[in-house]
């Protein structure tokens, strides 16, 4: 059976309501863009890694950082986000699409490796793991906010695409998906501790001022520290989970869930 190419598409933006340019604001002197970057492709499943920004001039900011460090970027649709995934998916021929956003810098390649296993294992047309924003309306044990990764099929993409009509399924890329249980086979990877306690996205400043101190703790000894790694330093320093705790289930999916 012939391999099927894994492709992982980041999505990012310049124009973050909450944040405006974080993605290429600076985490121990590089680009937070940068950082997801290479902590994705520290990931061993995954066989290419596209940037997928905005045809919005704000967004020339990202083409060229990526230009500049031989990035592969795809341009399309500032709010058919859906629309930009599947194209990019199509342009570069994957078999299996792994969404991260932009907003992720502490994203663990180990734990994209472990979704993408649980994914083809189980057959899935789409699997993602529990954190505490995209499976807020569980009670099951999550990751923590901003591990956020979902793994489906490039059938599944096209089948969203060219049906979803909705303008919240085409802004949120697998919405379309995860509302059709019946449809589609859907898997949640689970974490096996709950650290739904534990907000690690990157949306306020706040989020950002606790991202930066672990990475200044971890960083220097340990390129791609790991979500343990993570929660080790949280179990030494327990005070840091008061810098962005307000935040935590003020996500907003639950209003998508309940249309």
């Amino acid at each position: 059976m012939e391999k099927k190419k894994i492709v992982a598409i980041i999505q990012a933006r310049m124009g973050s309501s909450r944040l405006r340019g974080k993605v290429l604001m600076p985490i121990v002197g590089k680009p937070m863009l940068w950082h997801i970057f290479n902590r994705v492709k520290a990931a061993k499943l995954i066989d290419r890694i596209v940037i997928a920004t905005s045809t919005e001039s704000e967004d020339d900011k990202i083409t060229n950082f990526c230009i500049k460090h031989n990035i592969e970027v795809f341009r399309g649709s500032r709010d058919d986000v859906l629309e930009r995934y599947y194209l990019a998916a199509k342009k570069y021929k994957a078999d299996i699409v792994v969404r991260i956003t932009a907003d992720c810098p502490l994203i663990d390649p180990k734990i994209i490796d472990k979704t993408i296993k649980f994914y083809i294992d189980d057959s899935y047309d789409l699997a993602g793991i529990a954190t505490g924003a995209g499976a807020s309306q569980k009670k099951i044990n999550k990751f923590p906010d901003g591990l956020d990764c979902t793994v489906f099929s490039m059938e599944s993409l096209e089948t969203s695409n060219k049906n979803a009509a909705d303008k919240d399924d085409r802004e949120h890329v697998t919405l379309y998906i995860t509302k059709r249980p019946k449809e589609f086979k859907i898997g949640t990877l689970n974490s096996s501790k709950d650290y739904s306690n534990v907000r690690l996205t990157v949306d306020h400043k706040e989020d950002l001022k606790l991202v930066r101190i672990i990475y200044k703790e971890l960083y220097p000894t340990n390129k791609v520290f790991g979500l343990f790694d993570i929660i080790g330093l949280i179990k030494d320093r327990p005070e840091l989970l008061k810098i962005n705790q307000k935040y935590i289930g003020r996500e907003g999916y639950d209003k998508l869930w309940q249309k």
